[in-house]
């Protein structure tokens, strides 16, 4: 009997879902509805895992206002997307992931994109590309995020954009901040680093990074429809917009990014992003950037310099328009010029010295610049407390 899935219309026009045959698979108990099993499954998982990480869609997730697509399907693996639509208009934002599944003793093993048995999973499931499952991450996911994310501003680099969102939920309030809103520009969307793009709904894209990192592009027009493209960091995703087809509101054409690590939203505060450092505020939509000691409120304009290297920082002067670099690691060494407020600089190796203080504490490490000069630790800003390339 032929096994029916549930996937996007080609056009995904009003992100209505057809019921499509797809002939041709080999499941281990063929009398069986696997196709149906495979809903109502993915349908309960996603469920049971959005009520602990989204307490905010308690009120409203129901088997109803889920959107289960197979997007792919080989020998005895299914892959797509399983989203939670919300109220349009509403505070919520829907909810979404990637499920692998395989069909093994007439039940099937359902796993989510970010978490270590997806990646595990990935490795032997046949319906994935090879490019995907490198994608996917390493044999194991890291712990906790690193404020060091390699992402860059989701616009061209040399852009300025507004951020017109502060820190905030993926819906409003609700904890974690994970997410900022960004307009003005030549509108066009472009991902924050290189990964593998996933169509989630109508002007939802997600891209999938290594390291179990993912980043979230909501609200867009004329988004591109791709289920597991391989895009490099400054790709085109779309043009900011208003669409809530899956649920939310959006006050003006913008686009909402969302941070996620290890398969659920995680707190943007401290991060770098285009090199500008993510602070929040008191409250949710509002905080700051900082770029070395510039800067930006919620309302102004951020410069797009491009992502931050694991091995480089931005110099902070704490208020001062430059650095003294020295010839050793302290200050009885001479002065070897200087480097100014904002610079990128890559560090080749780190040594203790004398101790300063600048904006982030106090400290008596130093970095070697590439060019053989020293830097104090209090006066770069790398994303790390230790060497991020390290010990000479």
């Amino acid at each position: 009997m032929p096994q029916l899935f549930t996937r996007f219309a080609a056009t995904m026009a009003a992100a209505a879902l057809v019921v499509t045959g797809l002939a041709g698979t080999a499941y281990a108990n063929p009398t069986a509805d696997a196709a149906d099993h495979l809903t109502s499954t993915v349908t309960k998982e996603l469920l049971a895992v959005s009520a602990t990480v989204r307490p905010d869609l308690a009120k409203t997730a129901d088997e109803d206002r889920t959107r289960i697509t197979v997007t792919k399907e080989a020998d005895n693996w299914a892959f797509g997307t399983a989203v939670i639509t919300t109220p349009q208009g509403g505070d919520a934002n829907p909810e979404g992931r990637l499920f692998l599944a395989e069909y093994d003793a007439g039940e099937w093993n359902v796993t989510f994109d970010g978490t270590a048995d997806f990646i595990s999973q990935s490795r032997d499931a046949t319906v994935l590309t090879d490019a995907e499952r490198s994608a996917f991450g390493p044999t194991e996911v890291t712990v906790n995020a690193d404020f060091r994310t390699q992402m860059q501003l989701p616009w061209a680099v040399g852009q300025t954009w507004r951020m017109t969102g502060g820190l905030h939920g993926w819906s409003g309030a609700a904890h974690p901040w994970a997410s900022l809103d960004f307009a003005g520009g030549d509108e066009r969307v472009r991902a924050m680093r290189s990964g593998t793009a996933y169509t989630m709904c109508k002007g939802w894209v997600r891209v999938i990074h290594s390291g179990g990192f993912a980043t979230d592009y909501y609200h867009l027009w004329n988004n591109i429809n791709v289920n597991g493209a391989a895009v490099a960091a400054g790709a085109y995703l779309g043009d900011t917009g208003t669409d809530v087809t899956c649920g939310g509101a959006a006050n003006g054409r913008h686009v909402h990014i969302g941070l996620r690590h290890n398969n659920a939203y995680t707190a943007l505060n401290g991060s770098n992003i285009g090199k500008w450092v993510i602070e929040s505020g008191g409250a949710a939509y509002q905080g700051s950037a900082l770029h070395g000691s510039k800067r930006v409120y919620v309302g102004g304009s951020l410069y797009n310099y491009g992502s931050l290297g694991l091995t480089q920082g931005i110099v902070d002067a704490n208020g001062y328009g430059s650095v003294n670099k020295r010839t050793g690691p302290g200050t009885g060494y001479g002065v070897a010029g200087s480097v100014s407020d904002g610079a990128t600089v890559s560090i080749s190796c780190s040594k203790n010295g004398t101790s300063h203080t600048g904006r982030w504490g106090t400290t008596s490490m130093w970095n070697r610049l590439t060019d053989g000069t020293w830097v104090s630790d209090a006066y770069l800003w790398t994303g790390s407390n230790g060497p991020v390339n390290g010990w000479c």
